[in-house]
């Protein structure tokens, strides 16, 4: 993966909001944007065609998680990346899969170490750390990856979301 560019294309100080050019290995994304999600690799409902022809997608969102479960990182790997096991040409941004091990509440364990939680799929057990999570999105061929994080529960009282905060800052450093 290469690094990625921005180019600012208007002063938000001068003509109201900003907007630029981000560009990445698999072409450039003219911002802000729509980003359709395609939570297990594909965006439901449409096919690539449409995807560039009526939404005009400029980049579509990937999950970690699900990815990671189905269809498997060592099928995506194989298949030559995301990219190539869904014909998608254009940018794929992935998320950490964060918020997904956050909402199995009863079925995840949150450690300095990472999240070790249970498949929804097959009761699986599983650790999600800051480096494997890193390493997912890179094998598979992601344009823009996110680092992992803890989704604090809604509410949270300030010390919870301090501690949060702080781990997620931790892991952060550990995803650079």
């Amino acid at each position: 993966m290469a690094a990625l560019q921005f180019q600012l294309e208007s002063d938000p100080v001068a003509v109201g909001p900003r907007a630029g050019t981000l560009t990445t290995d698999h072409g450039s994304i003219q911002t802000p944007i729509f980003m359709p999600v395609g939570t297990v690799g594909a965006v439901k409902g449409l096919n690539q065609q449409q995807l560039q022809q009526e939404v005009k997608a400029q980049i579509i969102l990937g999950n970690t998680y699900h990815l990671y479960l189905r269809p498997g990182t060592a099928v995506l790997e194989a298949a030559g990346g995301l990219h190539q096991f869904n014909g998608w040409t254009g940018p794929v941004l992935t998320d950490s899969g964060g918020y997904q091990v956050f909402s199995l509440a009863a079925k995840r364990k949150i450690k300095e170490e990472g999240v070790v939680f249970q498949s929804h799929i097959d009761g699986s057990r599983h650790l999600f750390s800051p480096e494997s999570v890193m390493d997912i999105q890179r094998s598979i061929g992601a344009d823009i990856i996110m680092a992992f994080d803890e989704c604090p529960p809604y509410p949270s009282d300030r010390d919870y979301a301090q501690k949060s905060m702080d781990l997620t800052h931790r892991w952060l450093d550990r995803c650079i």
